[in-house]
């Protein structure tokens, strides 16, 4: 069995929201990525999620500078290239000259020798995905990189990569309210044994709760930092979903989070977390617990159709 399964820790918050530029330097402090790095591994979470671009660097130093102090014995670690870090906006894609830069660049914050999974962040079109896959395989024969994988991948792109090699890992956005892989790319990963592990199981904070019906946004949240990954869940529908949840959470005596993340970890292989404090790990921690039948996921899922 793959090792790319279960739930990660998302470091994208740390130092930054995300790859946006614009927000480097804001996001979760280093004291506070901390506490939530050791809460994570002292709760079993062994494997951490990040990439070059997250906090325009920070996030990658954040965590070498932990490992440095903790010296954690099995960490997996997952980081990402395509965005720019800092510097030249310009400085994007995946040609295999810039991958291997960036490989390269990640060893000395990270602290480490070797990166465990690299993924190609999203698509480039403006390179075969031949060439950038080809680049990968050498990467992992040089012991550079132990495995490759991709993100924000759709069906044809999944595809297309098959013709050259096997990723690892498929990477999207997935949760009760994002299912756009449900009609292609998640069959296409069983069929070809793939792991599907996606981020943003809670919607960016829209499936915790935080979000009500004809209220302002919370201040600090991604619907005033970054509120363009989610603007289309601004609607009754989404709304009434939510009431839904929030009561299938109560008669079952857990958190509306919990229960979001649970059906998320009954669907697929695994998911990405993305605490902003230690004590948001929680309700992840209790939906590991958490145990939904066939029916009770296709009866929560229908919550949002």
């Amino acid at each position: 069995m793959s090792a790319f399964r279960g739930i990660a820790l998302g470091c994208g918050n740390f130092g930054g929201v995300g790859s946006a530029p614009a927000l480097f330097g804001q996001g979760i402090p280093e004291d506070e990525a901390i506490a939530i790095m050791d809460r994570a591994w002292q709760s079993g979470i062994h494997w951490f999620d990040t990439a070059d671009a997250y906090g325009g660097g920070r996030s990658e130093s954040f965590i070498g500078r932990w490992r440095a102090v903790q010296r954690p014995e099995g960490l997996l670690l997952t980081t990402k290239v395509f965005h720019p870090t800092v510097g030249d906006p310009d400085d994007v894609r995946l040609a295999p000259d810039r991958i291997r830069r960036q490989a390269e660049a990640s060893l000395g914050p990270l602290g480490v020798d070797r990166i465990d999974l690299y993924l190609a962040h999203e698509p480039d079109p403006r390179t075969p995905i031949s060439e950038t896959i080809s680049i990968f395989e050498q990467l992992a024969q040089e012991g550079l990189i132990g495995a490759w994988g991709l993100s924000n991948y759709d069906h044809a792109g999944i595809v297309e990569a098959l013709r050259h090699g096997r990723p690892a890992l498929v990477q999207n956005a997935y949760s009760l309210l994002e299912r756009g892989d449900e009609d292609g790319v998640l069959p296409l990963c069983e069929a070809n044994s793939i792991p599907y592990v996606p981020f943003s199981p809670l919607s960016g904070g829209w499936l915790t709760g935080k979000y009500k019906r004809g209220e302002p946004f919370p201040a600090g949240s991604r619907m005033r930092l970054r509120p363009e990954p989610y603007e289309q869940f601004v609607d009754d529908r989404v709304f009434d979903g939510l009431d839904r949840l929030r009561e299938e959470a109560e008669a079952r005596g857990v958190s509306m989070t919990a229960l979001a993340f649970a059906w998320v970890l009954a669907t697929v292989d695994g998911a990405v977390c993305g605490p902003n404090r230690a004590a948001h790990l929680d309700p992840i921690l209790e939906a590991r617990e958490l145990t939904l039948s066939p029916a009770d996921r296709d009866r929560i899922g229908s919550f949002f159709t």
